[in-house]
C-alpha cells in the first residue's frame, strides 16, 4: 500500500475509534487509560461488591522471579486490564514488571508509560471466565507489588481498579500499604421496585400524559407508550415523571426546543437483565446519548413484568447547579418519545421515528392530554403526493393509453381525441406530484438521507423516468412515419418500466422510519392494488384479443355483420367505459386506505 494509502487508513481508524470509542475498545487496545484504568463508557463504574478477583501463586518474590496471576470470576466478563503496581506508593500510576501470555489468542500486552508489556487486556469482546498470566519480577522490583484490575461485565456494568492481592520480597516484612489519597465519596441514587403498573386515570385532570396510540392504558396493553408529568407540591419545584412501553430494550424521552433531533434533554429506562437503570443524558445530534447519569433524579423506582418496561423519577423545575444539558424545566419544548433494543444495558439505535408531540408543552403547565406523530407533516405529504400519483392519476392515465384508443373515435376536446387528451393530462399531473413529492424529503432531511436504503434511488429513477416521457413525446414522429413504431415501443417500455420501479418505491417507502405505516396491513393494501391492476390488465388484454380475432374471421354473411356492427360497437365502448369507472373507484378506494393510515401516524 503506498504512503498516501496508510496515512489516510491511519486517519480513517483514528476518526472512526473518535466517533464510536465502544467499538474499538473492544479489541483491548487501552493504553490511553492506563494511568486511571477507567473505561470511557460514558457511565460511572461499579460501586458494589465485584463476583471478580485476582490470585497469584505466591506470596513471596525475588527479583527475576515468575509469577502466576489468575483473574477469575463467577460470571463471564468480556474485557479487563491488568497491572502491577507499587504497593508503597499507590498514587504513582507507574506499572513495576512485565506480564508473559499463556494465551496470546485472547490475551495481549501493552504499553505503558512507555513500558513494554507493562499491563495486559483482551483481544476481543469474546466472553470468558478465567484468565492466567505471568508476572515478571524486574530487577529493580520495590519491596512490596500490589494487582489491578479493572473488569467489564459489559458495556454499562464494570468495576474500576480492584485490588488483588500483594506480594512482598525476601526479607520484607509484610504490612498493609498506606493511602496518599483519599478516594472521593461515590454519589448514586439508591432505586427501587415499583409496587404495581401505571395508570392512565387522572391524565388532563391531575397529570399531563402523553399516550400512543391515543387512549391507551399502560396498566393493561404493554404496546402502550405512556408519559406523565406531575408538579410537586404547591410550590411546584419538582416534577414527577412516569415513562412506560413495551420491554424491547429501552424507552426513552427527551425535552427539544424544536422538532429536531439535537441539543435535548434525554431520560433514559434501560433494560439490563433483570433490573432496569434510569439516568438522564444529552443528545448533541443524531448520534448516541453522551454524559449518562442520575444527576438531579431522585425516588427512582422501575418495574419490568408484563412485557412492560416502566420507570418513576423525580426532577427539580431548576437544578441547584444548573448544567448546560439540563434544561429547565419551566419552559415549552415538543416531547420526543422513542424506544428501541438494548443489549448489556448499551441503547442502539431506535427502529422507529421518535414520537414528537403536536406542539410545545409547558413541563409545569396546567394538566392536559398530549397528542403527536411519528411521521413529520412533510414526509407524510410526501408520501400521499407519490400515492396519489402512482395509484390513481399515473395507473389511470397509463389504462387510457393502452386500452382505449379505439374509442370516442369522433369525439375531440381542444383538437384532439378524447383518449389522447385524458392521457396526456393525467400523466402531466402524475409528473408535477411526483416533482413535488421528491423534492419535500430533501428539505426536511436538508441532503441526502443515508438509512433510507434503496428506496431513495428508485425514487430519483422514477423522476428521471417520468421526466424522459413528456419529453420523447414531445419530439416523437409524425404518425405516418416509418419510424414512428420505434417511439410507440420506447414510450411504452419507458412508462412500464417507470410504474414498476414507482411500486417498488412505494412498498420499500412505506417501511421507513419516518413513514413507518401499520404492518402487515398497509403491505396487504398496496398487493391488493397489484392484483386488482393485473385483473383489470387481463381483462382488457382478453377483451381487445377476441375484438381483432372476430374482426379477422371472415363472413359469407358480411353484410350482417356490417349491419350489426354499430351496434356491438356501442356496447363495447359502454362496457370499457364501465370498466375505467371500475379501476378509477377501486384505485380511489385503496389510495384512501392508504393517505388514512398515513394520517393516522
Amino acid at each position: 500500500m503506498s504512503p498516501v494509502g496508510l496515512r489516510c487508513l491511519l486517519f480513517a481508524s483514528v476518526l472512526a475509534c473518535h466517533w464510536a470509542p465502544a467499538g474499538c475498545y473492544a479489541n483491548g487496545k487501552v493504553t490511553k487509560v492506563c494511568g486511571s484504568m477507567e473505561p470511557h463508557h460514558r457511565v460511572p463504574g461499579q460501586t458494589s461488591h465485584s463476583p471478580y478477583r485476582l490470585e497469584t501463586n505466591t506470596t513471596t518474590f525475588s527479583p527475576g522471579d515468575r509469577i502466576q496471576v489468575i483473574l477469575s470470576g463467577t460470571s463471564f466478563f468480556e474485557g479487563f486490564l491488568l497491572q502491577a503496581r507499587d504497593a508503597a506508593n499507590q498514587g504513582s500510576v507507574s506499572a513495576v514488571g512485565t506480564f508473559t501470555l499463556t494465551n496470546p489468542q485472547k490475551t495481549q500486552l501493552l504499553t505503558c508509560n512507555k513500558h513494554q508489556g507493562s499491563a495486559v487486556s483482551q483481544t476481543s469482546d469474546a466472553r470468558q471466565t478465567e484468565v492466567v498470566v505471568t508476572w515478571n519480577a524486574p530487577a529493580d522490583a520495590p519491596g512490596q507489588v500490589q494487582f489491578f484490575v479493572t473488569v467489564v461485565a459489559h458495556y454499562n456494568v464494570f468495576w474500576v481498579k480492584l485490588p488483588g492481592p500483594i506480594i512482598y520480597q525476601h526479607g520484607v516484612t509484610p504490612h498493609p500499604p498506606h493511602s496518599d489519597t483519599t478516594p472521593p465519596p461515590v454519589q448514586t441514587t439508591t432505586s427501587s421496585v415499583l409496587p404495581g403498573p401505571f395508570t392512565s386515570e387522572g391524565c388532563g385532570q391531575s397529570k399531563s400524559c402523553l399516550l400512543v396510540p391515543p387512549g391507551c392504558h399502560p396498566k393493561e396493553d404493554p404496546d402502550c407508550f405512556f408519559l406523565s408529568m406531575t408538579t410537586e407540591g404547591p410550590d411546584k419545584k419538582s416534577v414527577i415523571f412516569e415513562l412506560s412501553g413495551p420491554a424491547e430494550g429501552y424507552v426513552a424521552f427527551a425535552l427539544s426546543w424544536d422538532t429536531w433531533m439535537g441539543d435535548d434533554d434525554v431520560y433514559m429506562c434501560v433494560k439490563d437483565g433483570d433490573v432496569v437503570s434510569v439516568s438522564a443524558a444529552f443528545v448533541s445530534g443524531r448520534t448516541h446519548p453522551e454524559d449518562q447519569s442520575q444527576s438531579g433524579l431522585s425516588l427512582v423506582s422501575w418495574r419490568l413484568a408484563d412485557g412492560a418496561i416502566q420507570c418513576r423519577f423525580s426532577r427539580p423545575v431548576k437544578l441547584a447547579h444548573q448544567e448546560p444539558a439540563r434544561l429547565d424545566l419551566d419552559q415549552e419544548y415538543f416531547l420526543f418519545l422513542a424506544n428501541g433494543r438494548a443489549q448489556y444495558g448499551k441503547v442502539w439505535k431506535h427502529s422507529l421515528q421518535p414520537l414528537i408531540s403536536t406542539r410545545r408543552k409547558r413541563i409545569t403547565g396546567p394538566p392536559e392530554v398530549l397528542r403527536g406523530s411519528r411521521g413529520p407533516i412533510i414526509m407524510k405529504m410526501h408520501g400521499a403526493l407519490m400515492l396519489l400519483a402512482w395509484m390513481l392519476t399515473g395507473s389511470v392515465g397509463t389504462f387510457v393509453a393502452s386500452f382505449y384508443k379505439p374509442d370516442w373515435p369522433n369525439q375531440t376536446v381542444l383538437g384532439q381525441k378524447v383518449w389522447f387528451q385524458v392521457h396526456r393530462g393525467l400523466m402531466m399531473l402524475t409528473v408535477t406530484l411526483t416533482i413535488v413529492a421528491f423534492c419535500l424529503p430533501f428539505f426536511y432531511r436538508k441532503g441526502w438521507s443515508k438509512h433510507a436504503g434503496v428506496h431513495p434511488y428508485l425514487g430519483c429513477c422514477v423522476l428521471a423516468l417520468s421526466l424522459i416521457q413528456p419529453i420523447t413525446a414531445a419530439v416523437r414522429p409524425s404518425p405516418d412515419s416509418h419510424r414512428r413504431y420505434i417511439f410507440n415501443w420506447a414510450h411504452w417500455g419507458v412508462g412500464s418500466l417507470t410504474e414498476i420501479m414507482a411500486v417498488a418505491a412505494m412498498f420499500l417507502g412505506m417501511r421507513q422510519s419516518s413513514l413507518l405505516l401499520p404492518q402487515p396491513w398497509a403491505t396487504h393494501v398496496l398487493i391488493g392494488y397489484v392484483v386488482w391492476l393485473a385483473s383489470f390488465r387481463s381483462l382488457l388484454w382478453a377483451h381487445e384479443h377476441l375484438h381483432i380475432k372476430k374482426a379477422a374471421v371472415g363472413s359469407d354473411d358480411t353484410q350482417a355483420i356490417l349491419s350489426d356492427q354499430s351496434g356491438r360497437g356501442r356496447w363495447g365502448s359502454f362496457m370499457k367505459s364501465l370498466i375505467l369507472a371500475a379501476l378509477a373507484v377501486g384505485n380511489s378506494g385503496l389510495l384512501m386506505a392508504l393517505l388514512s393510515s398515513i394520517a393516522e401516524i
